[in-house]
């Protein structure tokens, strides 16, 4: 029989709670959930607003992975949608996370939250700039570090603020708050910005996607600023071996990287990083530090 919990006035099913998700922790369902719920304060705030997308891992991460835009069959009626744009000529609607019951509903699902770089009532207007670094084998977070260290110099020199996250996988994530920009000059920007690194660190950087061209060097991803394209949310569970989380991290911790395992987070870690440091990505929130691009 499926347990009923009452999540702020909802009542929800959260079933196979003793299911192990994660073999090679033995991390159970149950504590992926109670994960999401002692950190709903902060991931809620990242997810507000956005449409979200789901990667979904129903039966752990070595099992089938489907990733949905569309709101799940059996979405509840009280679960909140916006209609966004697919195409010039199409719109869709999609799940907005706004609540405690809302993402204790998706996270009972078992899901990467993922979400684009605009708020759904601003369709393709950035308020945030996303690089994705990407290291190729035998490369590691050790020179993803390197690389963000520069970018964040780069960006400082423009008047832009960037915070770290690791991506919960093999890399980090650089986001920089912005006031609301169209998304195509964001990808513009952004493009050139990783141009830019690749010629200041040729031998650390490239900026093309081409696998051939990626062995031992950091990848920066630009793409993600398009407005059809979405990054994986501050303080999401990632579909890896181990329950791993897209971690903010302090520019103190980037500059100290000597070793890829000083920036892995898994969900028993994040608690205590919150009650040391708070969301380190507020900024991107309260966008109190919220840039303008340079003119081109």
């Amino acid at each position: 029989m499926t347990p009923i919990t009452e999540v702020e006035g909802r009542r929800l099913p959260l079933s196979n709670l003793d299911k192990v998700l994660y073999p090679a922790t033995g991390t159970t369902k149950g504590e992926v959930l109670h994960y999401y719920a002692t950190t709903a304060g902060s991931l809620l705030a990242h997810l507000y607003g956005r449409p979200v997308s789901f990667l979904r891992y129903p039966d752990g991460p070595g099992g089938q992975r489907f990733f949905t835009k569309n709101p799940p069959p059996g979405t509840p009626a009280w679960v909140r949608t916006a209609e966004v744009p697919r195409s010039a000529h199409a719109v869709a609607r999609q799940v907005l996370v706004q609540d405690l019951a809302s993402l204790m509903w998706a996270a009972n699902l078992v899901v990467e939250f993922h979400t684009p770089q605009w708020q759904a009532d601003e369709p393709a207007r950035a308020d945030r700039l996303v690089l994705d670094l990407d290291p190729g084998a035998p490369a590691t977070v050790v020179e993803c570090c390197a690389v963000a260290l520069w970018l964040r110099d780069r960006l400082a020199a423009d008047g832009l603020h960037a915070y770290a996250k690791t991506s919960g996988s093999k890399g980090l994530h650089l986001l920089v708050p912005l006031r609301p920009t169209p998304s195509e000059d964001v990808s513009a920007y952004a493009k050139g910005l990783a141009v830019e690194a690749e010629a200041a660190l040729p031998g650390l950087v490239v900026h093309k996607m081409a696998r051939a061209l990626r062995p031992g060097k950091v990848f920066v991803d630009h793409g993600q600023n398009a407005a059809a394209k979405t990054t994986a949310a501050p303080y999401t569970l990632r579909a890896r071996a181990e329950p791993t989380v897209s971690t903010p991290v302090t520019w103190a911790e980037v500059e100290e990287c000597g070793s890829p395992a000083r920036l892995v987070f898994r969900l028993g870690d994040i608690a205590a990083r919150l009650a040391r440091y708070g969301d380190l990505m507020g900024p991107l929130i309260n966008l109190n530090r919220a840039g303008r691009l340079p003119r081109a």
